[in-house]
Order: structure tokens, then C-alpha cells, then sequence
């Protein structure tokens, strides 16, 4: 194989933002030679260009004009458009998150396994950006243990005009949870990818806060890791305007990302061995105020797609694996699950148990949603929070 042939699958607001840059020719030995999406006029544009179209997925999986496929649905065909695809012999990449829930993550997880042939990856791209990698580099080389982690990250206002734009947004039965699974799937990724996963946490979602909707739209969440380090994480749909800013306190000194600076407090020594040889009861360590400088990724999703591509052709190392993508999807369960429950949390949670718990949420949904037509807004700001 010279060239992938790639289909994508759901052409809302994600999925034609990335036939926006593989029709530009900006992904090297790759050609978008199909797509699929239930609502025909959404077709209409590419049928024009000469791209193959399918008001059904299966038939285009089954086409013999692709040999790999994206998954950009409502999330819960993640799993079984990705199983599907990867049974059919395609290399699958799953847009966040790669399931509604874990349970669901671990059966695509399970597939995957089955077809070490194919390629399987996540779309999550704030791994390439360069604020996240220099944090990532400090945390292994500068800042000492893990002491506490604080993210609030609120300034994902949405109006109702926004949920009231699809009928399976920020409902139990079409996207399985608001806020945390929707907004925060990519903080979350970086959390743990940063972190690591915590070992217990506590949440305290509120449901329809802020919007007539169903599901969460404003967590505050306790973490607890298993080193002992403590964590806070905040966000919500409702609040404006917004923050977001990231603190990571180590024994070297403390990190904050916030407002595109990012910022270390270097100590001069170790906290937890100052403290414990100082002579005087009030003394500190020195510290030293430094400015990380980093650069924009220029299209981040475009450096993804690329690597999943080297990743068929060449046997490149992935950069997001898809299987990576159950860590972000257990955290955005188990906080709400946590919430509902009102109690500590242990990880690894059951996911068989949230599983049951969001189809009793799902069962017992009385909201008639009404759909309107919205005005299409550009939500590509939304890409480097």
C-alpha cells in the first residue's frame, strides 16, 4: 500500500473540520475517498467533488474504497462503528471519546487486541502541543513528587441554543453524560497522560444547573493519586466568563498554565528535604520565577491524522494508541458515577456497574427534547484550552 484510502463517518461539526484539511492535500499519502453520514444534504458538498458518499456506514465499510476510517458520530456508534470497521479489516481511528463508557470502551479495547494488524488510534490532540509537552518534560525532569494538581476550567460557556442544535446532545440515551464526556474529554486525557490516573475520587456534578438539560453541565471533583498527591478539577457549561487555568505543585516547585503563559516556580531545593533539615521554624525555600516559551501547534488534528497514517504505512509509533482512550473516558464516568452514588470512588471503577446505572438514566428519561436549526458557529477556538 502506497496511499491510504480514508472514510469519514458523521459529518457534523468535528468530522467536516477534517475533510476540510485532507481535501487541502495537507496530509501526505492519503486521500479522503469517502464519507458517510445519515443526513443527506450533509453529502451533498462532497458527492460534487468527486468523493464517494453513503447515507450508511456499513456500506461504505464493506465498499472496497477505503481501508481506513474515522469515527466522528455521537458517541455511542464509537463502539460499534469501530468494531465494525476493525472486523472488516479496516485501521480505525475513534474521535473522543472512543465509547459513551468504559464498559463499551473495553469491549472496542477488546477488538482491537483481536486484529493487532490494523491500526487503532484516538484523535486526541492536545498530546502535540507544545505548552502540554514542556509540561510533561518538567514533570519528568524538574518538578520532583507529584503534591497537588488543580485544574478549573470553566470557560466552556454553551448557550441552550447549543444543546438545542442536536437531539443527542447532552442527553443520558444519545451522549451519556454532559459536561465531563463532551467538553473535558481532552483535559482528562491530559490529566492522566500527565499525572497519571488518580486512585479514588470524589464528585459533585450538578445536573441541568444551568441549561434544560439532563446531564451534568458543573462538576467540582476531588482526586486523590496513590503517592498521596491530592487534585481538584472544576469546569462547567454555564459560568461567564470562564477560567481555565492548570496548577501542578511538585516538591521542585509549581507549574501554571493559564492565559497561553506558562510559568514555573523552580525551588532551590526540595521541599519535602528542606523541610526536614531547616534549622528555623519560618524559613523557605529560595525560588526562582521562570517563563516555559512554547509555540502553537499549528493544526494539531492534521498532526494526529499524519501520524496515523505513517502509523499504517510505516509502522510509526502512535501518538494517541486508541486503547490510551479508556483512561479519559473512566475519569468523565467515574466522576459522575461518583456524584450519583454521593461517594468515594476507587480506579479502577466497574465499568459493568456504570454501564447498568446509565441505562437505568437512560430508562427512566422523561425529557422530550426539541431540535431547532441553529446558527453554525466557528468552534474551532475551542481546540487548544
Amino acid at each position: 500500500m502506497s496511499k491510504v484510502r480514508l472514510g469519514i463517518v458523521g459529518l457534523g461539526n468535528i468530522g467536516k473540520f477534517h475533510t476540510g484539511y485532507l481535501l487541502a492535500g495537507k496530509i501526505a499519502r492519503c486521500e479522503l475517498t469517502a464519507v458517510s453520514d445519515t443526513h443527506a444534504p450533509n453529502l451533498e458538498p462532497f458527492a460534487a467533488q468527486g468523493v464517494a458518499t453513503f447515507s450508511d456506514c456499513t456500506e461504505m465499510i464493506r465498499s472496497g474504497k477505503i481501508n481506513a476510517l474515522v469515527v466522528a458520530t455521537p458517541h455511542f456508534l464509537h463502539t460499534t462503528l469501530g468494531i465494525e470497521a476493525l472486523r472488516a479489516g479496516l485501521h480505525t481511528m475513534i474521535e473522543k471519546p472512543i465509547s459513551a463508557h468504559k464498559a463499551d470502551a473495553e469491549r472496542l479495547c477488546a477488538v482491537a487486541r483481536e486484529h493487532p494488524g490494523q491500526v487503532f488510534a484516538g484523535m486526541f490532540q492536545m498530546r502535540v502541543e507544545p505548552r502540554y509537552l514542556e509540561i510533561r518534560r518538567l514533570l519528568a525532569e524538574e518538578l520532583g513528587r507529584l503534591v497537588r494538581v488543580n485544574w478549573i476550567i470553566t470557560d466552556w460557556f454553551r448557550t441552550e441554543a447549543y444543546y438545542a442544535s442536536g437531539g443527542w446532545r447532552a442527553t443520558w440515551k444519545g451522549e451519556g453524560g454532559g459536561v465531563l464526556l463532551n467538553q473535558c474529554l481532552h483535559q482528562l486525557d491530559m490529566l492522566q497522560w500527565l499525572c497519571g490516573q488518580p486512585a479514588r475520587v470524589r464528585g459533585f456534578c450538578q445536573l441541568g444547573q444551568f441549561h434544560d438539560i439532563e446531564v451534568e453541565d458543573s462538576v467540582s471533583c476531588h482526586l486523590e493519586w496513590a503517592n498521596g498527591a491530592t487534585g481538584v478539577f472544576v469546569s462547567s457549561t454555564g459560568e461567564a466568563p470562564g477560567t481555565n487555568r492548570l496548577e501542578i505543585i511538585g516538591t521542585r516547585g509549581k507549574l501554571v498554565l493559564e492565559n497561553d503563559r506558562l510559568t514555573f516556580a523552580r525551588n532551590g531545593a526540595d521541599m519535602a528535604e528542606f523541610s526536614r533539615t531547616a534549622t528555623s521554624g519560618f524559613t523557605k525555600p529560595e525560588v526562582t520565577h521562570l517563563e516555559i516559551p512554547f509555540e502553537s501547534a499549528a493544526n494539531p488534528h492534521a498532526t494526529l491524522m499524519q501520524n496515523f497514517v505513517d502509523a499504517i504505512l510505516d509502522g510509526t509509533p502512535l501518538i494517541a494508541p486508541g486503547h490510551e482512550g479508556l483512561g479519559s473516558v473512566e475519569l468523565a464516568n467515574v466522576l459522575l458515577y461518583s456524584s450519583l452514588l454521593q461517594q468515594t470512588v476507587e480506579l479502577p471503577m466497574d465499568g459493568a456497574a456504570w454501564e447498568a446505572k446509565l441505562n437505568e438514566l437512560i430508562a427512566g428519561s422523561t425529557r422530550e427534547k426539541k431540535v431547532v436549526k441553529v446558527q453554525t458557529d466557528d468552534f474551532t477556538a475551542s481546540f487548544r484550552k
